[in-house]
């Protein structure tokens, strides 16, 4: 079993077809079965159904998928890591939630490149499965997360405050229902706070899973929305939006999470960190 054969098998689940899988890889189909094959012989378990109308998961390759996945992301970050730019000693793969990043992953991670030179970053855009799968496998170091990652293995601790603001394009008080109002769900915690602060039967038009999808929609067509403060501020300050008054504000907390060991290699993990 080799990396290629693994990583034909992800294009081939990804195009469900071995002929575009061919043309992907560059490679003939024959090759492409050939290292199907030698994939499956190594395993002792058949992973796909193969047939002309295309290639499906069996239940052994389904099984197999999130190792794959994890198998060639650790020889890419491996490759990645022996291959460092000049003056380049080492890496740090980081993981952000992706409704994190805006205005607070990417100020704390600028502020830790600004006093490490020596360190080259990669950062990936991930959920708390994704991130302790990563961290565990050691395909990434760190994470940024709505909430800390406490098994076996891992050390966190709380980063920053989120604070989630309802804003508008219009000057307004609050209300009990705004027609243009666009729901952002922010996870379990805060959708239960939001039911108990607007308990209205009312639907949002619109929803979005993140704040950055959220804003550029809310800017365009109008309405109002919770939005996080460090997102909103010089939108605000530009009276381009403005703070609901009287509305509830919520606060989400932000914990940074890593793999016990990491703080050798990177010690300004365990510390409190830039002011962020």
């Amino acid at each position: 079993m080799n990396i290629a054969a693994i990583q034909t098998f992800l294009c081939v689940v990804r195009t469900r077809n071995l002929n575009r899988a061919a043309e992907e890889m560059y490679v003939t189909q024959s090759a492409v079965t050939a290292r199907l094959d030698a994939l499956e012989q190594a395993l002792g378990a058949k992973l796909l159904v193969r047939s002309r109308k295309g290639a499906t998961l069996t239940k052994e390759g389904f099984a197999f998928l999130e190792q794959a996945e994890v198998i060639t992301r650790s020889w890419d970050n491996a490759r990645t890591r022996i291959s460092l730019p000049s003056g380049v000693t080492r890496l740090f793969s980081f993981v952000c939630d992706p409704g994190l990043w805006s205005g607070l992953g990417e100020k704390w991670i600028g502020q830790i490149r600004n006093g490490h030179p020596e360190t080259a970053f990669e950062i990936w855009s991930g959920s708390v499965a994704d991130a302790q799968s990563w961290l565990q496998s050691g395909m990434s170091d760190a994470a940024m997360l709505t909430e800390p990652l406490t098994r076996t293995g891992f050390e966190s601790h709380e980063l920053a405050a989120d604070e989630l603001i309802q804003v508008a394009t219009e000057p307004r008080q609050a209300v009990q229902w705004d027609p243009g109002y666009i729901y952002v769900d922010y996870g379990p915690a805060i959708r239960a706070q939001h039911a108990e602060t607007w308990p209205s039967v009312e639907m949002a038009s619109i929803a979005f899973s993140s704040p950055d999808w959220a804003l550029p929609h809310l800017l365009t067509h109008g309405g109002s929305a919770y939005l996080p403060r460090r997102m909103s501020a010089a939108l605000i300050q530009d009276g381009k939006l403005f703070e609901v008054e009287g509305s509830a504000v919520f606060t989400r907390r932000v914990f940074l999470s890593w793999s016990k060991g990491r703080t050798d290699l990177f010690p300004w993990l365990a510390s409190t960190g830039p002011e962020i």
